[in-house]
């Protein structure tokens, strides 16, 4: 298995992982080239990617496919976005959640309420009804020079 940027070609696949595991697939197309895919002999067996408002982003679609986790797919994926983010001079990283709290706390996410939202944020997709409203709304703030291990 390896990691490597999305193409147009892998559209279609990220959106039947997405919709597979229950994940909306609403802006994938638009922020296509701000995904990552993990490609296996089968295909396309996990995703993530990114939005960027500003200097904030929004980390969306982590996925893996249910027969693949547990090997730190999901983990490196977010590791790979959070250093584009810091490429970018992100200050700070956003995502909304109903079922992987856990695992983004894992990851240095910190539950926020969505009040606390940087709001060019707002604009995106994800908070303008995609997600639903019961969702967790987690925050990771950036500081220059910082390197996950």
């Amino acid at each position: 298995m390896h990691l490597r940027s999305a193409t147009v070609h892998d559209l279609a696949s990220i959106e039947t992982l997405l919709e597979a595991n229950d994940l909306p697939t609403d802006g994938v197309a638009q922020h296509l080239t701000n995904f990552i895919v993990g490609v296996g002999p089968s295909g396309i067996i996990a995703c993530g990617g990114v939005e960027f408002y500003v200097d904030f982003a929004l980390m969306r679609s982590i996925v893996v496919a249910r027969d693949c986790r547990g090997a730190g797919l999901g983990k490196a994926i977010v590791a790979r976005l959070l250093a584009e983010c810091r490429m970018r001079s992100v200050r700070s990283v956003v995502l909304l959640t109903t079922t992987a709290e856990h695992f983004f706390s894992a990851q240095g996410f910190v539950p926020i309420g969505r009040e606390e939202v940087p709001r060019p944020l707002l604009a995106s997709s994800q908070f303008q009804g995609v997600c639903p409203a019961s969702a967790t709304t987690m925050i990771k703030v950036l500081k220059v020079g910082e390197i996950d291990h």
